[in-house]
């Protein structure tokens, strides 16, 4: 490889990493291989020259003997750059489920923990051209719609954090050229040639594929056009959300029935899915059939008493309405960044023993109480708000007693707000980390 094509390549990542940087230090994922040590030492390189600080993590799954070596190794390489290293670990697969969509996500949630334990907002991930052609293919597999073949995004917002893949546009093929003339080494992973994992049989296709005209660098452009697509539906989207929507304080949210009728379905689908999401601080959608029938019966005016899905309830509201609730059962107390993936919390003042959980049964019955006693008056959006809402927003206890219940506006040791995404109608399709 020449200079000026080695160049080219540092010129064309800082041009892009200068696109998407939003300021402040930033983080890089590195598992030490081909992509990965390229991504590396093409991000040392423009930090250096625009001063930004860089913090690198390697996860360590400890699914194979080399992977502590492999991890030394990077530890080892980011000294010699001069950057901070860190090494995670992930000793949490049972043996059970999927193995690569279960290191997946241990791996986001390790990486997003480290992060917000740096301060960073911003962590830069390897993924190339070969792995957004892969990544359609796959979803084509499965039947995805305009947002799965949209594929990953260089920039994408989760767990609080913004994760960047400045690499999109280069194939792997050619960082491993400019590694080597470099002089730069890598790690070839063994289970990139295992044909157990979809991925890999993704890869294999790719190249058989070929004859037909069918490239990576075709489907990276198609996965463009989709990602416009996808921008079109998310803005007619955001339009009836203005017009039929409505969030309350307690989470719970609000359709009016009357404008959504006359939506095109897939804004209706897409509407609903983003509402279901949001409610239910979560990452990812429900079934795309048990979705389909949840939008039939909320447009035929067939929730009966109401109905339980992807951990929202959701019930009639009034004759031409319909209100989604959290699902007392599902909630998940935790604060990375979200409480229930929902609310912003912080506590103001110390209490060793008290701890941030759910209103409940017994916070409701203890506000009772202090209504009747005159002591609490209810806020008026606490109390338009559905009984259900109410008992999933957080309230800090001591043993059983309530300290605070900061939505219903009770007590000065936690503050509390109900905190969507911005925009919240966008719909969720989590890209691989």
């Amino acid at each position: 490889m020449t200079d000026a094509v080695t160049d080219d390549i540092q010129a064309q990542f800082d041009a892009e990493i200068g696109r998407l940087h939003q300021g402040g230090s930033i983080g890089v994922a590195v598992s030490g291989g081909g992509d990965s040590v390229a991504l590396l030492h093409l991000t040392q390189k423009w930090a250096a020259k625009v001063g930004v600080h860089v913090h690198v993590a390697t996860v360590d799954h400890n699914l194979r003997a080399e992977s502590a070596a492999e991890a030394l190794g990077v530890a080892k390489a980011c000294a010699k750059l001069g950057l901070d290293h860190q090494t995670l670990h992930w000793t949490g697969w049972n043996g059970e489920g999927n193995l690569q969509a279960e290191a997946s996500a241990a791996r986001r949630r390790l990486l997003a923990d480290w992060a917000r334990a740096q301060g960073l907002k911003a962590i830069l991930l390897g993924h190339t051209t070969d792995d957004q052609a892969e990544t359609l293919l796959m979803r084509l597999g499965r039947g995805s719609g305009v947002d799965g073949l949209s594929g990953m995004r260089p920039s994408t917002l989760r767990d609080g954090i913004i994760w960047l893949r400045p690499l999109l546009g280069v194939r792997r093929d050619t960082l491993r050229d400019w590694l080597r003339s470099r002089e730069i080494t890598w790690i070839d992973d063994p289970s990139n040639d295992d044909l157990r994992f979809d991925r890999v049989k993704a890869r294999r296709a790719l190249v058989g594929l070929s004859d037909l005209g069918i490239t990576a660098q075709g489907l990276t452009k198609t996965a463009e056009h989709m990602q416009q697509a996808r921008g079109a539906l998310d803005h007619a989207a955001g339009a009836l959300a203005a017009e039929a929507t409505r969030w309350g304080a307690c989470g719970e949210f609000y359709l009016s029935l009357s404008p959504y009728r006359a939506a095109p379905p897939e804004i209706q689908r897409r509407l609903l899915r983003a509402a279901l999401v949001r409610t239910a601080g979560a990452n990812y959608g429900p079934r795309a059939d048990a979705e389909q029938k949840l939008l039939s019966a909320i447009l035929s005016l067939r929730l009966g008493g109401g109905r339980s899905l992807h951990g929202c309830l959701i019930r009639p509201n009034g004759f031409d309405g319909v209100v989604i609730t959290r699902e007392a059962a599902a909630t998940k107390p935790g604060q990375c960044p979200l409480w229930d993936g929902r609310f912003e919390v912080k506590t103001t003042k110390q209490d060793e023993g008290a701890t941030i959980v759910a209103l409940g049964e017994t916070g409701a019955r203890h506000l009772s109480k202090l209504e009747a006693d005159g002591i609490w008056t209810p806020p008026s959006d606490w109390s338009a708000a559905p009984r259900a809402a109410r008992l999933t927003t957080p309230a800090l206890f001591h043993d059983d007693m309530l300290i605070a219940a900061p939505i219903a506006a009770y007590g000065d040791a936690l503050n509390a707000r109900f905190a969507p995404p911005t925009p919240w109608w966008t719909d969720s399709c989590a890209a691989t980390v």
